[in-house]
């Protein structure tokens, strides 16, 4: 059976283009990420499937060589219809897919569990998926740690478009200076005098109600030496008018750190337990404001607090805490484990980061992301890493000024 289309699947469908992931190139973030989804559920196959007009498209993908499937046949199709988890325990016993050629066939799809991938604006763009080739349930904790990795994913696409918003955004307005310089070097330098010339003309008709013949020649002459030049203002008033212009900019506000820390310590703990990774959360103090966005920068400390369980051993500890340092700060500690093994966070943090991230694209594109993100709300980002007290990460914020201004 096909899925039926949301109701607002042309807007639906205008959300998912303007992210811009469709068949972009594999990335180690959610190819980490269907790893983990994998191994978490103990199941061979796990997929981010994106839901096109008539295909679904798979952003990564373990345990098939497919790219991508018709629509039609999509299991992710009918998960995205859903605000939770969709679950088939035996797809063959389930009306909607009894008939799927995915499950007829040898070996075919027979236990399914998507979570649905929805924006920050409430649009379903597909789900983050786990297949079997034999029926089966998920525990409690499977099933939190699935709905918990895809929210990392849902962040992670938004985050990307985010961070190529406010690169467009730093190019308009250095494109705004450059042409607020040459705008000053037109009326302050060739115009000044034919401008002059025009006021006159304009004032002595204004006044007298009688054409100066002598002096519009003057005006038509000057003017024509200088059409260019008008031409030019006008464009460049043009162009300073469409500087301002672009709903990409972040949406900045009064928030509480801790709060917000709080929350994004609660989304990432059910993948921390499934490694069995304490998260120890003292972002319990009092209240630190901040002018930020608070859905872009609740992503972005999921985004490092996901990092910090992904490269910290099994049986590892994460401490997260707020404080007042130079400004408002999130404090983030990976911890060496009592037998001397040390987590692999540091590295990642430092040439994903910190190490001029945006140079060349690596591995954990993500953090630089992240990174951006944090620039544009004028964070500084401190990274330490010393033997017997593990990677520690300190992200400090500007005090929120009585004025809130919109970025």
């Amino acid at each position: 059976m096909q899925a039926p289309l949301p109701a607002n699947e042309i807007d639906r469908l205008a959300a998912l283009y303007e992210l811009g992931i469709l068949d972009s190139e594999p990335e180690k973030d959610f190819d980490d990420i269907v790893s983990l989804a994998s191994g978490v559920c103990g199941v061979p196959m796990s997929l981010v499937s994106l839901v096109d007009a008539d295909r679904q498209w798979f952003k990564a993908r373990i345990g098939t060589d497919l790219t991508e499937t018709s629509r039609d046949m999509s299991f992710c199709a009918h998960a995205m219809l859903g605000k939770d988890l969709m679950v088939v325990p035996d797809a063959t016993k389930d009306a909607r897919f009894s008939d799927n050629p995915l499950v007829g066939e040898a070996g075919g799809v027979r236990f399914y569990a998507g979570a649905p991938l929805i924006t920050t604006d409430g649009f379903p763009l597909g789900a983050l998926c786990v297949v079997d080739s034999a029926p089966r349930q998920l525990r409690i904790e499977q099933l939190q740690a699935l709905r918990a990795l895809a929210r990392q994913v849902t962040s992670q696409i938004e985050l990307r478009r985010y961070a190529v918003a406010l690169a467009n955004t730093t190019a308009r307005l250095q494109e705004f200076e450059r042409r607020k310089d040459d705008l000053a070097d037109l009326v302050g330098g060739k115009l000044r005098a034919p401008l002059r010339l025009v006021h006159t003309y304009l004032q002595d008709l204004g006044h007298t109600g009688t054409h100066n013949a002598e002096l519009a020649d003057l005006v038509g002459r000057a003017t024509a030496a200088h059409v260019r030049e008008f031409t030019d203002l006008l464009e460049h008033l043009t162009s300073m008018a469409e500087s301002g212009q672009g709903s990409e900019s972040l949406h900045m506000r009064q928030i509480d750190l801790t709060r917000l820390t709080q929350r994004a310590v609660e989304a990432v703990r059910p993948i921390a337990a499934t490694k069995q990774i304490w998260i120890l959360n003292q972002a319990g103090g009092p209240s630190l404001p901040i002018i930020a966005d608070p859905v872009r920068l609740e992503q972005v400390i999921m985004h490092l607090l996901f990092a910090a369980v992904k490269y910290t051993p099994t049986g590892g500890r994460v401490r997260v805490g707020t404080e007042v340092e130079s400004g408002p700060a999130v404090r983030l500690d990976d911890m060496d484990l009592p037998g001397g093994t040390r987590p692999d966070l540091f590295p990642h943090l430092y040439y994903g980061a910190i190490a001029n991230p945006s140079a060349v694209p690596g591995p954990d594109r993500g953090l630089a992301v992240a990174k951006r993100i944090l620039d544009a709300h004028h964070a500084t980002v401190a990274l330490s890493d010393r033997p017997g007290d593990g990677t520690s990460l300190h992200v400090v914020f500007p005090f929120a000024e009585r004025e809130l201004v919109d970025a």
